[in-house]
């Protein structure tokens, strides 16, 4: 099994933890999204991942692409340590945990949105700073109103067991730290992200862990 990834990827990091919870072992390629205008965009990459996104798993010739399609996948193939939960309610309710995080703000703070700011609309490292900010602290605020309000959050985002639902928190977590947003608000969010990183699982996906760490 091949990950393709980058270690400051949140979506690559999602991924990596979800691997490393189903104790699954993979050979990480790193694709470097700065070098010589990054690599994803090589006509080899592409032929692999047509969206030039990362990550891309390689799981003996079954390509797939989007972190939450991986994921996914690993939950149907590698059932043991499950990341969604039994009940249809409950797993609708990481989907949406998860989504909220995958679909509703990463998107916006992804790397070709803010070299089109930069690069086609002009706006200045200020500007490009405030909007990463903008939507990593909307994205935040609605997942600690999610989390918060609802008695089957536990130690984790449900229950005490880490689900699809804590992949995502973290990963986002480590975006908004690294972009300078006060997580202050946010005490449940980082309650459960501080005891996520008390796993292992965790601890080895995180970016500081990964061979092509900078």
């Amino acid at each position: 099994m091949k990950l393709y990834t980058y270690f400051r990827s949140s979506a690559a990091y999602r991924v990596r933890i979800a691997l490393n919870l189903k104790g699954q072992a993979y050979d990480a390629v790193p694709v470097h999204l700065l070098r010589d205008g990054g690599e994803q965009l090589t006509d080899s990459y592409r032929a692999l991942n047509p969206s030039a996104l990362l990550p891309t798993l390689d799981d003996d010739g079954s390509v797939i692409g989007q972190s939450l399609a991986i994921i996914e996948y690993l939950e149907e193939t590698r059932p043991q340590a499950p990341l969604l939960p039994a009940g249809a309610a409950d797993r609708a309710r990481v989907r949406a945990l998860a989504l909220t995080v995958a679909a509703d703000t990463h998107p916006l703070g992804n790397l070709r949105v803010l070299k089109y700011l930069k690069g086609q609309l002009k706006v200045s490292e200020e500007v490009k700073l405030e909007w990463q900010q903008h939507w990593l602290q909307l994205g935040l605020a609605t997942l600690e109103r999610m989390l918060a309000d609802d008695p089957r959050t536990g130690r984790y985002c449900h229950g005490d067991t880490p689900t699809l639902a804590d992949c995502c928190l973290v990963p986002q977590v480590f975006s908004a730290q690294r972009f300078g947003v006060d997580m202050t608000p946010y005490p449940t969010v980082m309650r459960i992200h501080a005891a996520c990183n008390e796993l292992p699982a965790f601890q080895q996906a995180h970016p500081s862990q990964q061979p092509d760490a900078e």
